[in-house]
């Protein structure tokens, strides 16, 4: 990407929440159309990243673990930003025992972790 600058992605050009999510929304598309697009043959094609070769799947592989960093740094804002309004997808700070006898007190069961959380907003 000979063409990204990006010390231009660091300055603070404050887009609306609308312009935001459509910029959100246009880089999930993007990677969709992209995956969508592979052959079983093209998996194994050679491409570079910053003149480093890998074959597709690996560069797959290497965004697939470079996104949690990001994942971490758009979590780590929200916790400063929502402060005490913040809800914790895993134990709340100081909740561990109550949480614990919440969630031992149900039998055993398959379901998403998120699926309580997002019931829970439906119910708001």
């Amino acid at each position: 990407k000979e063409w990204r600058n990006r010390e231009n992605e660091f300055e603070d050009s404050k887009p609306t929440k609308q312009e935001l999510l459509d910029i959100w929304q246009k880089g999930w598309t993007s990677l969709f159309a992209a995956l969508t697009s592979l052959t079983e043959r093209d998996l194994e094609k050679i491409i570079f990243i910053r003149n480093q070769g890998h074959t597709v799947i690996e560069a797959i592989n290497r965004q697939l673990a470079h996104y949690p960093y990001h994942v971490g740094q758009i979590v780590f804002i929200g916790k400063l930003l929502q402060n005490d309004k913040w809800n914790s997808l895993s134990i709340p700070k100081g909740d561990s025992k109550k949480y614990n006898e919440e969630k031992f007190s149900k039998s055993q069961h398959r379901e998403h972790f998120t699926d309580e959380i997002i019931n829970d907003k439906l119910k708001l």
